[in-house]
């Protein structure tokens, strides 16, 4: 499960409150947790005797690039911005409330659809094709 795309959800919910550098610590916040989970899986692969570490740190860092840091993002964004859209012709500070409080609701009901639609697609496409040859 990619909890930590609850954590980048946050900051995009939030871009229209916050300066801009509060977002970008966001996308470092996220970028160091996929590096350091794809690291710490890896490891663990090297550990084993038929360990695939190279193969299981591609693996997991591609998992965790889509699944936690650019589909979230990507969604809560435009999320967002629809909203925004919609809700335009209010004062600004309802307008802000509305967007970044949308943002926040909807994290809950897009990280499992994420997480599975990524299964999917790391099992149907990545795996079997970009990562078969990898076999170290």
């Amino acid at each position: 499960s990619s909890g930590i795309n609850a954590e980048y959800g946050v900051g995009e919910a939030f871009r229209n409150l916050v300066h801009r550098n509060v977002v970008r610590f966001s996308y470092v916040v996220s970028a160091s947790y996929v590096l350091a989970d794809a690291a710490s899986k890896a490891r663990l692969q090297a550990k084993q005797e038929d360990g695939k570490p190279v193969r299981t740190f591609t693996d997991v860092l591609i998992w965790q690039g889509l699944a936690s840091v650019a589909i979230p993002g990507f969604t809560i964004n435009r999320v967002c911005w629809g909203v925004g859209k919609l809700v335009n012709n209010l004062t600004p500070a309802t307008k802000s409330a509305i967007v970044t409080g949308s943002g926040l609701l909807a994290i809950p009901f897009i990280i499992k659809p994420i997480d599975r639609g990524v299964d999917v697609l790391m099992d149907e496409a990545v795996r079997p094709y970009a990562l078969k040859h990898v076999s170290f």
